[in-house]
């Protein structure tokens, strides 16, 4: 049905910066959102941004740091990591609200999820 491939994950100094990406693949006919969120030891995953249409959003914690983007013909969404913080440090997953063939509707499908690591 459809894939999702995330990479770019890694080590960054506190204040660094990391682009992630994730490309979804398969008998797809529609995407409709895709977005990352992250889950930190011990915590729930959070939404970290989204993106619809060109409409995005952020959580209130990386405004203004993080860019999410996204190039629909190579059906990928990325996240453009600023001024990274020991906080942001957890396992980032791609999400993908997609319409696969076979099926009547939309489905959510994750990646595998990348690690990011905040540290000096």
């Amino acid at each position: 049905q459809v894939q999702l491939v995330e990479s770019g994950g890694g080590l960054v100094q506190p204040g660094g910066s990391l682009r992630l990406s994730c490309a979804a693949s398969g008998s797809i006919l529609s995407i409709n959102a895709m977005g990352w969120y992250r889950q930190a030891p011990g915590k729930q995953r959070e939404l970290v941004a989204s993106i619809i249409s060109g409409n995005t959003h952020y959580a209130d914690s990386v405004k203004g740091r993080f860019t999410i983007s996204r190039d629909n013909g190579k059906n990928t969404v990325y996240l453009q990591m600023n001024s990274l913080k020991p906080e942001d440090t957890a396992v980032y997953y791609c999400n993908c609200n997609a319409w696969p063939v076979g099926l009547s509707n939309y489905a959510n499908y994750w990646g595998q999820g990348t690690q990011v690591t905040v540290s000096s």
